[in-house]
């Protein structure tokens, strides 16, 4: 069987082959937050089931899709940049190394900064639904690690995850979101297994451990990119309040449509931190 890691060498050949541009910024969007692929011009889309090796989405808002296209900047720049529409996760039954494969395939064609976006419970008023939220932290609950067990082929097998989230990327989008008028709260992501939703006792016991948002993702990404030196910004939206905190029954389809209202301001909020990042 193939190393993981010329599985991932494998699948970014074929896609620098595909594609012109060498992207060195990259996002992966979350549950029903495709929207901003729209935003790239000259975009080149490449379903996932075209890419030697890599897991397909199976859950509803994930589309399956690598877009590659460009942003302009004030300058009349043109940034390359790499969409993920979608992710697998560990709640399909893929493995921790399925799941970061695309993040993993990423960093060898060249991305050096990591954007992630996710669909969240908020675990306390601070936290409604609509709201945009960077990641401070994060939590992993989720009972795994894609460092299990491999040889450091990919980087340092014990890994200081102290900034975890790179700390100048938060105040760089919390900046943008002043600019733009757009509220922003900041907060500790709990990574859960999924796909369960999780139970009132849950919730009190993980507002009890620190977190302020939860979700079925990003965790295992962000440990797999900072093994690979990338830096990590992970963008939160806020799709309900949590089990207990409110009397509405939560549903998948209240998530999408909750994150697709949100997905327009999102969108100028990335666009405007991709900008800023590669003006710097």
């Amino acid at each position: 069987m193939p190393s993981e890691l010329s599985r991932a060498r494998r699948a970014a050949r074929f896609l620098l082959r595909r594609v012109r541009m060498r992207p060195r910024i990259a996002v992966i969007l979350g549950s029903g937050l495709g929207a901003f692929a729209g935003r790239l011009q000259d975009r080149v889309r490449i379903p996932f089931d075209q890419i030697p090796g890599f897991p397909r989405p199976t859950a509803p808002g994930h589309a399956g899709v690598a877009s590659f296209g460009v942003l302009r900047s004030g300058r009349m720049r043109t940034i390359p940049v790499a969409v993920l529409e979608g992710r697998p996760h560990l709640y399909e039954g893929y493995s921790a190394g399925e799941v970061v494969l695309p993040v993993r395939v990423l960093a060898q064609m060249g991305v050096r900064t990591l954007i992630l976006s996710n669909a969240a419970g908020g675990l306390s008023r601070r936290f409604p639904a609509g709201r945009l939220a960077v990641v401070r932290d994060h939590i992993n609950l989720q009972g795994t690690n894609p460092l299990r067990g491999q040889r450091e082929e990919f980087g340092p097998h014990f890994l200081d995850m102290t900034a975890a989230y790179s700390p100048a990327l938060r105040r760089l989008a919390r900046a943008q979101a002043r600019h733009l008028d757009i509220p922003l709260g900041e907060g500790v992501y709990a990574g859960v297994l999924g796909p369960v939703y999780e139970t009132p006792a849950e919730i009190a016991f993980l507002r009890r451990i620190g977190a302020d948002l939860v979700g079925m993702s990003t965790v295992q990404e962000t440990i797999a990119a900072r093994q690979m030196g990338m830096e990590v910004l992970a963008i939160s939206v806020v799709t309900n309040l949590a089990a207990g905190l409110s009397k509405r029954k939560l549903t998948h389809e209240e998530v999408l449509a909750k994150a697709a209202d949100a997905s327009e301001k999102l969108g100028r909020l990335l666009e405007s931190v991709i900008v800023r990042i590669a003006d710097s």
